[in-house]
């Protein structure tokens, strides 16, 4: 069998994503991504660059780049493929630091992350795959999209009023003077496919030597959305596509550049704890929260406006003053006032693994919709704070110990409906123990600076703790 029709030993042997994939790609028949891939790998095996790459994959449809090259390789949102190239780069100076782009990922939302990484020199090679469309979201007007090509959102041709001219990225990368190389290829036949070899390896010799940034934009065909057949699709990037967009080097500066390095040092933690003004707590200071267990999960729940995203707030940041493990993950509807909202906090005496709180051992619901959707979740030994202010009826199926806590009803007594939540900080911090009402009152002054705010505040945190006594 030919070289040519091999699978190269860049890829993995089989490709594992699903069982019908395990010997081919995912790409459509006839689409150049995997022309493109096999070039790639072809090269990299024959430099022995291939545990140096890192692969940096885009939102597009070269996504699953990661499960076909036998290589390191991370994922990147849509468009910020080159500045994650630039972090990998940057930390990885021994690496090849492959990008790996379409139109619509580099050359809409990518343009800034991809010009500016390319103005800096960055040593990493970009391949960007250039088919005129949005491919993987099912053919969309892209910026690359031709005078007069339909798409899905342009049903009757680009216009130049409407949409403006085809970006001619290649030109513009090459504009810029850090560049080292910049060129455009096809992989449309065979006589290009040669000529994108010969400039796909000479951008990873760059790369291997540290020579700087290497644009390579690829023309690919994508019979699928442009709705032609394979071999159409390939003469329509001869006749057509290569109008717009010749092919080229368009700058070529490899001989003349020396190696760019850009120190990586290596940072220990202290460092970075005294560049942002941490210091040990001294032993008698660092004693942890007592606490019914070694990880506490708590659940603050109730509708938007009622300060349960603040409740979580305050405990999580009271738990890390005493030197406890701490995350807050908030969650709530496009309705931030009004709609649901809750805050899972975990306080731990050791490393968290996940802020998720599936289980709560506390809940706080002060709206009837949280405790009937989280109540039946906490385990025996956990408990409930309900606002009974608002709720007049439970759930039959509740476990644990439940507290009937008139959260609103005692705010309003000391001035404000608003402070319920400092109420229930009060509460749940006598009934875990967690907490002193000294410790609640610093906190609180601290937290509000002016006179009025600290005198409700305190009030509030006064109401909840003596609730908390006589329940």
């Amino acid at each position: 069998m030919s070289k040519v029709f091999e699978k190269s030993p860049a890829f993995f042997d089989t490709f594992e994503r699903k069982p019908s994939m395990q010997k081919t790609t995912h790409y459509c028949p006839g689409c150049g991504h995997g022309i493109i891939g096999k070039i790639i790998a072809d090269q990299l095996a024959e430099l022995g660059l291939q545990d140096q790459a890192i692969f940096v994959g885009p939102v597009g449809c070269g996504v699953f780049i990661y499960y076909y090259f036998e290589s390191s390789a991370v994922s990147s949102a849509h468009g910020r493929a080159s500045a994650v190239a630039t972090g990998v780069s940057r930390a990885n100076p021994d690496a090849v630091t492959i990008s790996y782009q379409g139109d619509g990922d580099l050359a809409a939302i990518g343009t800034s992350n991809a010009i500016h990484a390319a103005n800096r020199g960055e040593n990493m090679i970009v391949f960007f795959v250039n088919n005129n469309i949005y491919g993987m979201t099912g053919g969309q007007l892209a910026p690359t999209t031709l005078i007069d090509q339909v798409a899905t959102t342009a049903p009757y041709g680009r216009s130049i009023k409407n949409d403006g001219f085809p970006l001619r990225m290649a030109e513009m990368m090459a504009g810029l003077e850090a560049p080292t190389l910049v060129a455009r290829v096809g992989v449309n036949n065979p006589r290009n496919i040669r000529q994108a070899t010969k400039v796909i390896k000479k951008g990873l010799e760059i790369q291997r030597d540290k020579k700087g940034y290497a644009f390579i934009e690829i023309l690919s065909q994508c019979p699928t959305n442009w709705k032609k057949e394979p071999k159409e699709a390939c003469e329509w990037i001869d006749e057509v596509v290569s109008k717009q967009y010749p092919f080229g080097v368009f700058k070529d500066l490899t001989e003349e550049r020396e190696a760019v390095e850009r120190p990586c040092k290596r940072v220990e933690f202290a460092e970075v704890a005294k560049q942002l003004g941490l210091v040990e707590t001294a032993a008698s200071d660092s004693k942890q929260l007592e606490m019914a267990h070694d990880e506490m999960h708590f659940k603050f729940a109730g509708f938007g406006g009622q300060g349960v995203l603040s409740l979580g707030m305050m405990l999580a940041q009271m738990s890390m003053q005493r030197n406890m493990e701490v995350t807050w993950l908030p969650s709530y509807g496009p309705e931030v006032r009004g709609g649901v909202a809750n805050s899972s906090v975990v306080v731990s005496k050791t490393p968290i693994g996940t802020p998720v709180v599936d289980n709560p051992n506390v809940l706080v619901a002060l709206n009837r919709p949280s405790l009937e959707k989280f109540g039946p979740l906490v385990p025996e030994d956990g408990l409930i704070v309900y606002n009974s202010s608002l709720i007049d009826q439970i759930p039959a199926d509740l476990k644990c110990k439940v507290y009937a806590l008139p959260a609103t009803d005692l705010a309003s007594t000391v001035g404000t409906v608003k402070a319920a939540n400092v109420v229930v900080l009060g509460f749940i911090a006598r009934k875990t123990g967690m907490f002193e009402l000294a410790d609640l009152e610093v906190f609180l002054c601290e937290t509000f600076k002016k006179p009025a705010l600290q005198e409700v505040n305190l009030k509030a945190v006064n109401a909840g703790w003596q609730a908390a006594g006589n329940l």
